[in-house]
């Protein structure tokens, strides 16, 4: 990977909190803020893919006219959560 410089003006409160928290870590300024950036653009990737998932759920469920019951998703993840291994819910029709 290329070594390329950019730089950030910071507000020097910022900059100040961006010192002590990479100090507390045992971290370089820079080290912090690469680390931030990264993790904030892992957070937005993450975000846009559960969008575009929901999108496609939603798509399915109109064009198949099918999903599953709130009280049978719910009993399913109760019953998972005590241990037991109950069916998964089967889906039905939405629309009549």
């Amino acid at each position: 990977m290329a070594n390329t410089a950019t730089s950030l003006k910071l507000r020097p409160e910022i900059k100040d909190r961006v010192n002590a928290a990479a100090a507390a870590l045992g971290k370089s300024p820079h080290a912090y803020m690469v680390d931030a950036l990264e993790a904030q653009l892992t957070r937005d990737e993450l975000a846009e893919q559960f969008y575009r998932d929901a999108l496609a759920a939603a798509e399915e469920a109109e064009r198949t006219n099918t999903g599953y019951a709130g009280e049978d998703v719910h009993a399913y993840f109760r019953a998972r959560v005590r241990g037991e291994n109950p069916e998964r819910p089967e889906p039905r029709p939405w629309r009549s």
